[in-house]
């Protein structure tokens, strides 16, 4: 009885781990990651360091007229799709001329016609905008934003080098570039 037990206990085990995991399908807004110095993770060479990365989703224009209409100006933004977006910085930084400690942060904007507000967050893990809560705010600054004549399809953050000791991380969507300047 014992061994009857046994191998039936065997091959349930096997026709259960032959069975196909269930995986989600795959996101609308595919995840993306944006690193200063630019590619960093691909391009490492010699005495080159981090010193910021960001994670972030890309959503699709899809014929939508984003910013004031999907993005409505004035309101907190995630920054991207999906999680909110989250900005990791290696070393001490100011960001438009305020200082910002090494750490990690979530990223939210709110957009306007004409500048937007950047907001560094020490709320962590959340879905998009919805628990946004003021006061984990960390650091606040404005930026102007410009009108671009290209579309940009995709939500996209790159970073690019500026002076000798600074980088200029671009957000982009749609007609619309926002510059924010850092220094390390």
């Amino acid at each position: 009885m014992k061994k009857t037990l046994l191998l039936i206990s065997f091959i349930s085990l096997i026709a259960f781990s032959s069975q196909a995991q269930d995986f989600r399908g795959p996101d609308k807004s595919s995840m993306d990651m944006a690193y200063y110095p630019d590619n960093f993770a691909h391009d490492r060479k010699g005495s080159d360091e981090a010193l910021a990365r960001v994670i972030y989703s890309r959503p699709k224009k899809n014929d939508r007229e984003i910013f004031g209409k999907l993005e409505s100006y004035g309101k907190v933004w995630r920054t991207g799709a999906n999680e909110n977006t989250e900005i990791k910085l290696y070393k001490d930084a100011t960001v438009a001329g305020k200082k910002l400690k090494a750490g990690t942060y979530s990223l939210f904007t709110i957009p306007g016609e004409s500048e937007w507000t950047i907001i560094f967050s020490s709320a962590l893990d959340y879905w998009g905008a919805y628990s946004y809560k003021e006061d984990k705010d960390v650091l606040r600054v404005t930026v102007p934003s410009k009108k671009v004549a290209d579309t940009i399809e995709y939500f996209s953050i790159v970073f690019a080098k500026s002076g000798a000791n600074g980088a200029t991380m671009s957000l982009g969507w749609d007609k619309t570039v926002v510059d924010v300047p850092f220094t390390f």
